[in-house]
Parts: C-alpha cells; sequence; structure tokens
C-alpha cells in the first residue's frame, strides 16, 4: 500500500476512534425495520433484493443501486478507505452494501443526492480521461477524490464537487464503523481497526480490574444482541422441545 493511502487510512481510523466508532451511524433498529417495511408495501420485491446483496450476490442489483453505480460507488468509497494485507478497507467491510441498503431506507431522501452527484462524476471522468471512474488507476482514482474535495472537479452543479464527496467519505465512515445490523462492518472489521470491543457475552473479573486497553475481538453486533434479548432464558432454541 502506498504511502499516502497509508497516512489516508490512519487519519480516518483516528477520526473513528475518537467518535466511539458506533456513535456516526445515525440510524436505530426500528427506523431500519420502519423503512423495509415501507418498501415492501411499495415493492414486493423490495425485502429478496436487499437480502441478496446482504448476501454478497452481486450479479443482482442491490436495493438501490444499479450495477454500474454500484461499481463505481464500491471503487469510490475503496480509495477513500483503502485495504491492504491484514488491514480492511470499505471493499473487504461491505461499505457498498451499508450505503445501499440506507438509500433504499433512512437515507432514501439522499437518492436523487446521489443519483445527479454520480452522473456529474461520470461526466467529468470522461471528460478529464475519456474513462469511467472505475476503469481509471488508483493514482487517477485519488486524482479525482482530491479535485472533488479541493472543489476543482468542473461540471458539478448539484451536488456540489465537494458536497458529493463529504457526503459520500461520511457513509464510508459510516459503513466502516457502525454496527453490522446495518450492512456494513462487515465480520467486525471496522471495530477490530479501531479497537472497539463491541457486544461481549460476558466481561472476566480481570478484565473489569484490568488498566491495560480491552483487547479480546468483538463478539458480536446489535442484532446478535436483540435476537438473544428477544429469545431470553425460557424462548431460547436450546430449551425447546
Amino acid at each position: 500500500m502506498e504511502k499516502h493511502d497509508a497516512k489516508r487510512r490512519a487519519f480516518l481510523v483516528r477520526a473513528a476512534a475518537g467518535a466511539g466508532a458506533v456513535a456516526g451511524a445515525g440510524l436505530v433498529p426500528g427506523a431500519f425495520a420502519e423503512t423495509q417495511e415501507q418498501g415492501k408495501e411499495a415493492n414486493p420485491s423490495f425485502p429478496a433484493a436487499t437480502h441478496a446483496h446482504m448476501r454478497g450476490d452481486h450479479e443482482k442489483l442491490g436495493a438501490f443501486f444499479n450495477h454500474a453505480d454500484a461499481a463505481t460507488v464500491a471503487a469510490f468509497v475503496e480509495r477513500i478507505m483503502p485495504g491492504a494485507p491484514g488491514k480492511p478497507g470499505a471493499r473487504d467491510a461491505d461499505v457498498l452494501n451499508y450505503i445501499d441498503l440506507a438509500l433504499a431506507g433512512p437515507y432514501a431522501d439522499l437518492q436523487e443526492f446521489y443519483r445527479h452527484g454520480l452522473t456529474q462524476l461520470g461526466a467529468y471522468c470522461q471528460e478529464k480521461y475519456k474513462k469511467p471512474f472505475v476503469q481509471l488507476p488508483p493514482a487517477q482514482q485519488d486524482e479525482v477524490l482530491t479535485a472533488l474535495d479541493q472543489g476543482k472537479a468542473t461540471g458539478f452543479v448539484w451536488p456540489t464537487a465537494q458536497a458529493f464527496f463529504n457526503t459520500v467519505r461520511t457513509h464510508t465512515m459510516e459503513g466502516m464503523f457502525a454496527d453490522p445490523i446495518y450492512g456494513g462492518n462487515k465480520d467486525f472489521a471496522g471495530w477490530e481497526l479501531v479497537g472497539f470491543p463491541g457486544a461481549q457475552l460476558f466481561y472476566s473479573p480481570k478484565d473489569m480490574d484490568s488498566k491495560e486497553a480491552f483487547s479480546r475481538a468483538p463478539t458480536m453486533g446489535l442484532q446478535s444482541a436483540l435476537t438473544k434479548i428477544s429469545l431470553g432464558p425460557s424462548n431460547s432454541p436450546a430449551r425447546k422441545g
């Protein structure tokens, strides 16, 4: 991984750790479930599309993105949070899935924002490089991101280049570090990067008394914790029958 990639990763990891890793999600389980029910009423195929995408079946359309937009966003967020050997990036954490599900639900008001932003991004890349963003080498993709960040990318009206970049970067952070229940942070990749323990089954007396940083890997996210709470001891599958 190149030096500027490592610096970018380090900055985002520090920012996530300082923000409490999961505090930036902006979503709650109730609201998320409600928007999925609304989507079901409006489109009977909504749950199937959502669940297929959550399984990582990228041959199907996502909850919101089509194939072309999904490929662009996946490449975009990977340059924001690039992976490296032993250090997961946006693609490893399935940030695309997080953004896709959010735009189909709680962030539905940003659908046109993304559509216009991606259209303008495509036009800018075609004008400057004669290729779509996904076909550019990493160095040129980084040039595009820098131009967006600095407001120097031409052809952007709404959203502005900076607004589009800042929004996608924020959603990349959320997808990396929010609870996996929202579709990102696959296998707790983001939490492990910042040393966030997640929901633990137990804390030993030694853990409670230690003055050292807690280092045990996350064992469950919000979905698992809610399932255990809803089942309870008497309703647990292991106790039935």
